[in-house]
């Protein structure tokens, strides 16, 4: 089945857990975790299998791009409401947002200072010869 395939099967149904992570490239394990975090709800069906409407591909790319910036299941999952559906968005939503990058910015800072003082500490004891990525 292809992806094409697949997104006109969501179209007009449900995906499957496999068809989802086909269309997102998040894996299953990924996706059972999502659900289990309260990221994502599938419905069920009554054999209790995994469906997912259309929104639930949009969700999960928004989860995965909150990830690669750094924000944990725990800090995406109280602002993910106001991310998904303008009822529940309010100006704490882009605040939250700042502040995540607020800290990101304190982490860099931490992670310049200490590159700063393995340098010190690298032109103490290096009497002046190449370390093994060629620079002195």
């Amino acid at each position: 089945m292809s992806i094409p395939d697949i997104v006109v099967k969501a179209a007009s149904g449900l995906l499957s857990i496999g068809g989802l992570s086909e269309v997102t490239g998040a894996s299953p394990r990924s996706l059972r975790y999502y659900e289990e975090q309260g990221l994502i709800t599938p419905q069920r069906t009554a054999a209790g299998h995994r469906r997912y409407d259309s929104d639930a591909v949009d969700q999960v790319i928004l989860v995965q791009r909150m990830f690669s910036a750094g924000l944990s299941s725990a800090e995406i999952q109280p602002i993910l409401p106001g991310m998904i559906d303008e009822e529940h968005r309010t100006g704490l939503l882009v605040a939250e947002l700042r502040g995540f990058r607020h800290r990101l910015h304190q982490d860099i800072a931490r992670q310049l200072d200490a590159i700063d003082i393995l340098d010190e500490v690298i032109e103490e004891y290096d009497g002046g010869l190449a370390g093994p990525d060629g620079q002195a």
